[in-house]
């Protein structure tokens, strides 16, 4: 319908442009025209008022209807001027309009080319695998968030009954340990007094007696 009513884009383009180059061409001529018949009407005015001042009625009356015929011309100069000025702002609405409607009958076009492209079952597939993907992102996010050793569950119970075995064999260790002696300070002794090492003088009798039992087995 559009194309009946507007024709071809590109060619509706071409013929616009070739008719207002037409119609700015025309509208020179005429404003060229008027021109001249104002420069005449004119020119019988004056002669008119040359024809008057030598009493020469008649002829001043002959050049009066010469400058109205001018007139009327002018006046229809004018009227064809409008017209054109008329044709030429309907023209360029004309092509404004083609111009809007090349212009949505692009846009359709690109919009079912797209529209064959993909279907809803293909978008319903995709939009479900980005969403499988963002919950497994999620899901993988939060496991490497996670503190370490978090999840793992422990018996609070065994735990407690596990610290009490504890305390109880501490106890009975320290129950089964000999008593410790305290032993006084040493006494200050001068120098020069020590008394003798008991221990010194105990050994010396067992080298005493292990000297007597070698000297017997010899025998």
């Amino acid at each position: 319908m559009f194309t009946r009513l507007f024709g071809k884009p590109k060619q509706d383009a071409k013929d616009a442009s070739t008719t207002f180059e037409k119609l700015n061409e025309t509208l020179d001529m005429l404003e060229k025209k008027e021109n001249v018949l104002l420069k005449k009407a004119a020119a019988e005015v004056e002669r008119a008022k040359e024809f008057t001042r030598s009493k020469n009625k008649k002829a001043a009356i002959q050049c009066l209807k010469r400058k109205r015929l001018y007139e009327q011309q002018v006046e229809q100069l004018g009227n064809f001027q409008l017209r054109i000025h008329d044709q030429m702002i309907m023209l360029e609405g004309a092509k404004a309009t083609t111009e809007t409607v090349d212009a949505l009958r692009t846009g359709a076009q690109s919009m079912k080319a797209m529209q064959k492209a993909m279907n809803i079952d293909d978008v319903d597939k995709t939009m479900d695998e980005i969403n499988e993907q963002t919950e497994n992102m999620k899901q993988i996010q939060e496991a490497l968030s996670m503190p370490i050793g978090a999840g793992t569950d422990f018996d609070e119970d065994e735990l407690e009954a596990e610290l009490e075995e504890l305390e109880g064999a501490e106890l009975e260790e320290q129950l089964l340990e000999p008593a410790t002696i305290v032993h006084d300070a040493p006494l200050y002794v001068p120098a020069g007094k020590q008394p003798a090492n008991p221990a010194q003088r105990k050994n010396t009798a067992e080298e005493d007696e292990l000297a007597a039992l070698q000297a017997e087995m010899a025998l």
